[in-house]
């Protein structure tokens, strides 16, 4: 066989069979989807309460098809106030199902915190529950979430009980 006709008959088979490819290969992908939008919290210490303004954003993959309801989160944030930064690195599971164009969830994470305070740093472990909901949208991929989160951490001899509320966009793949 010269190599004009194997390299033809390669191309060809390349083309027949990459349509059935495609099909397995996209079965192996997860399905999921990817959250930003804007957060407020009430950060709370042994002494006093704040309120800081920031960003959100997560990832969720649908790893189990035959758990279509379940999901795992990765979760990050960054709060902001003259002075103090806080960073917060979360992951769990996450429940959520389909109401029409609802769609509801409730989660349960753990974490790290990083929290600079004019200097102080200290990086204590974080718990996260909470929920929320997203509103499909007209366009077909997108969908907007609004979306409450109870956060416990203990550093030394004080435990911290803080609350973030955040809104923002959603794109399920």
């Amino acid at each position: 066989m010269s190599k004009t006709a194997a390299a033809v008959l390669a191309f060809l088979c390349f083309m027949l069979f990459s349509i059935p490819m495609s099909a397995q290969f996209n079965a192996l992908l997860p399905n999921g989807n990817a959250y930003v939008g804007v957060s407020y919290g009430q950060l709370t210490n042994a002494t006093n309460k704040q309120s800081y303004k920031g960003w959100n954003a997560s990832v969720e993959v649908l790893p189990f098809t035959r758990y279509s309801h379940l999901g795992l989160v990765l979760d990050g944030s960054g709060l902001y106030r003259r002075g103090v930064t806080q960073y917060m690195g979360v992951g769990g599971p996450r429940y959520s199902f389909d109401i029409g164009k609802l769609r509801p969830f409730i989660q349960a994470m753990a974490g790290i915190r990083h929290l600079n305070s004019s200097g102080f740093v200290y990086n204590p472990l974080v718990i996260d529950v909470g929920g929320g909901v997203d509103y499909k949208l007209w366009f077909k991929s997108f969908s907007w979430r609004v979306q409450g989160d109870y956060m416990h951490s203990h550093y030394a001899s004080a435990y911290q009980n803080d609350y973030r509320a955040s809104t923002g966009f959603v794109w399920r793949f």
